[in-house]
């Protein structure tokens, strides 16, 4: 088997403990939305393609590249789409099940943690930061990495800033591997991501359905 990059294998316990609380959010869903009874088959399955996952994941900088957090936390969903693609689960009950036990796994953060992480990214210092990121990203230095551009509100705009992807690494991971049917899951996780944070995100396109960028924006949401 291919090996997996250093940076990776330095997380891979941490990746590896998300993977087996996901998969113990999913089990009710996998049990009575899949009509999967062998679980602990499919958990076995599901953790041996994360293994090849792991060796398929593309070095993008490391700690220097925002976007290498994304693979971390995201690419163990392509592991699940697999397998359960294999055993002939219908993609819109595979798409449920990817983004409502992220939403369940996110939820186990303390909520004052989740808030606070939230106001950091829509911090001054932050969007500093994503400009930076933003103007690297188009010297596209992997080839494998995002490339995007930071976005100003304009006259009449409702959004904080924004963020247009140009390319996507998670888009040109499923073109190489055979994974675009999955690919629209793992963009559906986004929503939940930056909502159990207090953010609200707006994308009316993206790139894995077909735009030439996805349109990301951002702005506060308003507390209960």
């Amino acid at each position: 088997m291919a090996e997996i990059h250093p940076f990776y294998e330095g997380h891979r316990g941490a990746m590896e403990a998300a993977m087996r609380q996901r998969l113990d959010f999913a089990e009710p869903m996998l049990r009575e939305r899949a009509h999967l009874s062998d679980l602990d088959k499919i958990r076995l399955e599901v953790m041996d393609e994360f293994e090849v996952v792991l060796t398929q994941m593309p070095y993008v900088g490391g700690l220097a590249s925002r976007m290498s957090d994304f693979f971390i936390r995201l690419m163990g969903f392509m592991a699940i789409g697999r397998v359960l693609r294999r055993h002939g689960v219908p993609f819109p009950i595979i798409g449920d099940i990817e983004r409502e036990s992220y939403k369940a796994q996110l939820l186990t953060v303390p909520e004052a943690e989740r808030l606070a992480s939230g106001r950091q990214f829509m911090s001054a210092e932050n969007r500093a930061l994503l400009r930076e990121q933003a103007a690297k990203s188009l010297a596209e230095a992997y080839k494998d990495d995002f490339v995007y551009d930071f976005i100003e509100p304009g006259p009449g705009d409702n959004f904080e800033f924004g963020i247009d992807y140009k390319a996507c690494g998670f888009c040109k991971f499923a073109a190489r591997h055979g994974d675009e049917e999955i690919l629209p899951h793992i963009c559906g996780l986004d929503f939940e991501a930056y909502a159990t944070r207090g953010i609200r995100l707006e994308r009316t396109q993206t790139l894995a359905g077909g735009a030439s960028h996805c349109n990301f924006r951002f702005s506060r949401l308003e507390p209960d």
